[in-house]
């Protein structure tokens, strides 16, 4: 199973992990929805956020640290921002912890996503489909 999660304040990640689950057949869910919690085995979770203040958001905190990961085979990342990679760093550093496989590769959109850049996404997410 694929699953997609993220947490967008302003949609522009929200769109990022929408051309993403397209992309793999599966469901983009907002980490604050009832929905979010992995509860069956994840061969892959793609997990997308942003950096707010220096930080990733709380809810996406709260959703980390609820994370079981042992449902998780195999995490990757994506990320928009207007100023740093970091929110990759911070979800990287949290997964690991839990004994998530954390892929390397990445995928990052700095600013707000354009047709093209959600294309290159769908294809992104392809490679771990």
């Amino acid at each position: 199973m694929k699953a997609v999660r993220y947490y967008s304040r302003s949609g522009n990640t929200k769109m990022v992990a929408e051309a993403i689950a397209e992309a793999v057949g599966a469901a983009a869910v907002s980490v604050d929805s009832s929905e979010a919690a992995i509860t069956e085995e994840a061969d892959v979770l793609f997990l997308g956020a942003a950096i707010y203040a220096h930080g990733i958001d709380r809810k996406m905190k709260v959703f980390l640290a609820a994370l079981d990961g042992a449902k998780v085979k195999k995490a990757v990342l994506f990320s928009t921002s207007m100023m740093s990679k970091h929110a990759l760093e911070l979800m990287k550093k949290a997964l690991q912890e839990k004994g998530v496989e954390v892929a390397d590769e990445t995928f990052y959109v700095k600013s707000k996503a354009v047709k093209a850049q959600l294309g290159e996404a769908a294809e992104f997410a392809r490679k771990f489909a």
